[in-house]
């Protein structure tokens, strides 16, 4: 498939993004979830690295070009409805800007008898 067939291929939603679960390839966490727009797909296609689409700033969000704490990507899945991405990376550091491994470290009290 080429790169051009593979961003055709997304479900893109009414504002052109695509919801992207970032998972550690090696330990299966969850690290994040961003979004991605075409042009952050195509990027992170050809670097290699995650690229996303920061909703509150409006513009490209390659992860660790400042903080050094870079994820290379090792494999692109997408959902059943092509809706949804599941990027498997290699981390090198945290993926939280507060240096928790993963974004996802805050446990909501058990509602659930």
């Amino acid at each position: 498939m080429t790169q051009s067939q593979i961003i055709d291929a997304i479900q893109w939603d009414e504002r052109g993004l695509v919801p992207a679960i970032v998972q550690d390839i090696n330990t299966k966490q969850v690290l994040t979830l961003a979004y991605m727009n075409t042009e952050s797909l195509k990027q992170t296609l050809e670097m290699g690295e995650t690229v996303f689409w920061s909703r509150s700033r409006q513009e490209l969000w390659h992860k660790g070009a400042t903080s050094g704490n870079r994820q290379i990507v090792r494999d692109i899945y997408a959902d059943c409805d092509s809706d949804t991405l599941l990027i498997l990376v290699e981390p090198l550091g945290p993926a939280c800007h507060t240096g928790e491994v993963s974004c996802f470290f805050q446990q909501l009290p058990n509602s659930i008898e």
